[in-house]
């Protein structure tokens, strides 16, 4: 379906757009057949690089996934009766202003309003920029993951927990990992570039080892409920030296409220915790994450 004829790299054929519109209906149709339904497919992975021809990849340009959504992908599912969401882009912070542009298309806006975002390139306040040109839109993180040869694999806790407050304080509703468990090797791996899983498991004992990313997640995913809201917080101007903190807050579904802080400096930062009221002094250790919670 693709100009150079091969898996790697090239760019979609626009004649082929249908074809592949109805092959991911099958797709999802199979999945469904045995009672697993995909909540949502993009229609390329990092629509904007050819990875450099070096491992399968497809170029889908601006003008061809609008297409694709708005008049082939979209009807096809609706048509088909799945309640499979459609989320666009699935690529780096950078392409901000072609998230905005797709969203301002009508075929497409009716179809969905949702972002998938990559933070390889660019940072995540861009974000804010699409949500301020469409306050409807919805956006989530779709990839990320550790280096299996990184020397802090198993211990950068407070590196991921850092982005992971990034992305939720920049509009962001969810964090998907990439990949979720691969070997001591980060195999199986199919391109050039290299992998880590959040956990590894080893190929002969079958060993779990869980990574720093792991250890960020627990923080997140044992203490946000689903359909949390992320609330506003600040450092204090007193409290200036510890910038190194990151911090978000949300309110559960419950009325319960979180706050994760992390501090990726190697010195521990002391702070104090206000809300309404109410206050809390408490020390962050050195590289450490700490997540409170009270009602």
């Amino acid at each position: 379906m693709k100009d150079n004829n091969s898996m790697l790299g090239g760019t979609i054929r626009r004649r082929y757009m249908k074809t592949y519109a109805n092959y991911i209906v099958k797709f999802l149709q199979a999945y469904q057949s045995e009672r697993v339904e995909v909540n949502a497919v993009t229609p390329q992975n990092e629509v904007d690089t050819d990875q450099d021809s070096r491992m399968p990849a497809c170029l889908f340009p601006q003008e061809a996934e609008v297409q694709y959504v708005g008049e082939m992908l979209g009807p096809a599912i609706e048509e088909a009766r799945l309640r499979t969401r459609i989320w666009l882009l699935d690529h780096n912070y950078n392409l901000w202003g072609r998230a905005i542009c797709e969203l301002d298309d009508e075929k497409v806006s009716r179809i969905t309003k949702s972002i998938a975002w990559h933070g390889y390139l660019g940072e995540p306040e861009l974000v804010r920029k699409v949500g301020e040109a469409h306050p409807d839109a919805e956006m989530h993180w779709t990839e990320g993951g550790p280096d299996i040869t990184d020397p802090k694999y198993a211990t950068n806790w407070s590196e991921w927990s850092s982005k992971f407050a990034g992305i939720l304080r920049n509009s962001m509703r969810s964090i998907i990992a990439w990949n979720l468990a691969l070997d001591e090797q980060g195999k199986p791996n199919i391109g050039p570039f290299l992998c880590g899983g959040v956990v590894t498991v080893r190929s002969q004992s079958k060993e779990i080892a869980r990574s720093g990313q792991y250890w960020a997640f627990a923080h997140y995913s044992r203490h946000l409920r689903r359909n949390a809201i992320v609330v506003g917080s600040d450092l204090a101007h007193s409290q200036a030296k510890a910038a190194s903190v990151q911090h978000v807050a949300a309110v559960n579904p419950d009325g319960s409220y979180i706050v994760v802080l992390t501090n990726a400096a190697a010195s521990p930062q002391g702070l104090e915790i206000r809300f309404g009221n109410f206050g809390a002094r408490m020390e962050l250790s050195a590289d450490s994450i700490a997540t409170l919670a009270w009602k």
